[in-house]
């Protein structure tokens, strides 16, 4: 079998990696790739993002079944077109992919089908975002509608911050389009989780819990990004809050698109927030699975990947088992001089040490050309390391980062650290 794996990311290379551990596979082709997916054997870069593009390839190369990756695919309807001609693919259509392509879409879809999340109100005009944000105070939370690039969401600690990302928004006209509405919502109070399954418009299947850190310094400091490391499982997801998740926000979501007229299939993440109390909203919904929680999650799944999604493709998810090393996986992103806001290119990448029983590097803003690696986007690299605890999964990471250079690389220093709070025998 061949298989096509869209996109560039860390998240591309993770699923291309695990695809290709399957005997069944003989290539696993990658659409457009990066520096990591050009080194591996097992995997072959395809210089093509246009969907038309690649769905001619799909056929020429008689690629038994697509993966999509990234959200922009998504939202300009690459599912649609590769049904259209009849082919294999893994993701939601463009309908279905408002969930996340369209934040406004999504809250009035959680409202309407009595799905928990924050209390919100959707502006294109700027005078009238500025008072709501008066009358509500701060702390406060401001989204572009559209896709951003994991740029899109402000949590404002400040009136000042607040009013801030109205005018960058709305008024600056910072984003484009996307920004060309804002939904601003309340702040909540909690712990983040991340909860990914695959539907196959009927059935789901639950994914391993994860947790990531979005802030770019140590101790949650510094500006949002789209993520500086995560970790599975995520203590905080119990077995409890596992069957509230499952009860409570995923099967009414995709028994809800079911009522509209949607049928959704593909991955689809729900960014939790989980109250001191035990009490779960939705923050947000995604229509593929994170980035960075894909490469520790795809570290700990054992078996043969490419099954799992041939079964999802067809509707018979209710006949699939998955099985997860025990392990703990963490992953730590090495980000370029500049990032989150003006990410520097350029930089020779240097001394990645070779993937381990226990470590693995997975490759995203990264390009090799004339056998040079070098850094082409803001997260760069992300080092998973293995352990039976959290500590030690994190040592292994972090001993692997530290022999990776490049000019101007940042990276937080704590990623794990809430699991291992919460968990004291493990610190």
């Amino acid at each position: 079998m061949k298989i096509l794996v869209v996109g560039s990311g860390g998240r591309e290379h993770a699923l291309a990696w695990k695809l290709a551990q399957s005997p069944r596979i003989q290539l696993v082709y990658v659409a457009p790739g990066n520096g990591g997916t050009a080194t591996d054997e097992r995997l072959r870069n395809v210089p093509i993002s246009d969907p038309k593009v690649l769905a001619e390839f799909a056929v020429r190369e008689g690629i038994a079944f697509t993966v999509v990756g990234p959200e922009a695919p998504l939202a300009a309807g690459i599912v649609n077109l590769f049904r259209a001609r009849g082919l294999k693919i893994f993701g939601p259509s463009r309908e279905a992919a408002q969930l996340e392509s369209s934040k406004d879409f999504a809250k009035a879809f959680m409202k309407r089908h009595q799905i928990p999340t924050a209390d919100y109100e959707t502006f294109s005009d700027p005078v009238l975002a500025h008072a709501y944000i008066d009358a509500r105070g701060a702390p406060i939370v401001i989204k572009a509608d559209g896709l951003a690039a994991g740029k899109g969401v402000v949590v404002a600690m400040s009136l000042e911050e607040a009013h801030g990302a109205v005018d960058m928004m709305l008024a600056d006209n910072k984003l484009g389009d996307a920004g060309a509405r804002v939904v601003i919502e309340e702040f909540l109070h909690g712990e983040e989780a991340s909860f990914i399954v695959m539907v196959d418009g009927k059935n789901v299947l639950p994914l391993a819990s994860s947790q990531d850190h979005k802030r770019l310094q140590d101790n949650d400091q510094g500006p949002n990004t789209g993520g500086m490391g995560a970790y599975s499982p995520a203590p905080i997801v119990t077995p409890q809050v596992h069957a509230r998740v499952m009860r409570e926000i995923i099967m009414p979501t995709v028994r809800g698109m079911e009522t509209d007229g949607i049928r959704y299939t593909g991955f689809l993440y729900a960014g939790l927030m989980i109250d001191p109390q035990g009490n779960i909203k939705t923050l947000e919904f995604n229509c593929r699975m994170g980035d960075p929680e894909t490469q520790p999650i795809m570290t700990r799944l054992k078996g043969d990947f490419s099954k799992v999604v041939e079964h999802a493709i067809a509707g018979t998810l209710d006949q699939v088992e998955l099985d997860w090393d025990r392990r703990y996986a963490l992953g730590v992103v090495l980000a370029a001089h500049g990032y989150p806001d003006t990410p520097r290119k350029g930089d020779r990448i240097s001394d990645i040490p070779a993937e381990t029983a226990n470590t693995v590097t997975f490759h995203a803003g990264t390009q090799l050309e004339d056998g040079v690696l070098s850094v082409t986007g803001g997260r760069v690299l992300c080092v998973v390391g293995l352990d039976d605890t959290v500590r030690g999964a994190q040592s292994a990471a972090y001993a692997t980062v530290n022999q990776i250079h490049f000019d101007g690389m940042q990276y937080r220093h704590d990623i794990g650290f809430r699991a291992m709070a919460r968990k004291p025998e493990q610190s």
